[in-house]
């Protein structure tokens, strides 16, 4: 069974793998989204600090790591596009899984998850962007119902937006 979970101090060296394994996997899928140097431990400490920072857990193991900010993102102030709604929404940056959780259908699992925290918290709308060639997550993003809204510019480049009514 899987649960979301705000992630803790003593999770930061394993969610720096994580996104250290992420990284990886975008290169061998002949992208590349994050650099080198971001994100990283410190990006996860920061989120972390804030609240914002998530694990799922199976069986006590991290199998993910993600931000989850119910405080907005100011890059989508401007959307080449519209969004489906201006209410209050949730954005999901840093989505990055283990390896060996790899394949098993978890991003599924965890939109679920992210979903319900949301309503939990009375957020109806959930947004999310990709890179231009990171297909394998606008593929996920289709799958899991979310739509195409458009293009906005996040730390310097063009990203693919996307958002679900929940």
């Amino acid at each position: 069974m899987y649960t979301l979970e705000l992630a803790r101090e003593a999770d930061v060296p394993r969610c720096g793998e994580i996104l250290d394994e992420g990284r990886a996997f975008q290169r061998a899928q002949g992208f590349v989204q994050w650099t080198e140097d971001y994100p990283n431990t410190g990006t996860v400490r920061e989120d972390v600090r804030n609240r914002k920072g998530y694990v799922i857990r199976s069986d006590g193991a991290i199998a993910a790591y993600l931000c989850i900010d119910f405080d907005g993102e100011p890059a989508y102030g401007e959307i080449r596009g519209a969004w489906q709604t201006e209410e209050p929404y949730a954005v999901v940056h840093r989505m990055a899984f283990a390896g060996e959780f790899r394949g098993h259908g978890l991003t599924q699992t965890a939109f679920r998850l992210i979903e319900a925290l949301c309503l939990e918290r009375g957020v109806h709308s959930l947004r999310v962007d990709t890179g231009l060639a990171n297909r394998r997550m606008q593929h996920i993003l289709e799958k899991n119902g979310f739509s195409h809204r458009g293009t906005i510019y996040f730390q310097g480049g063009e990203r693919m937006a996307y958002d679900k009514s929940l």
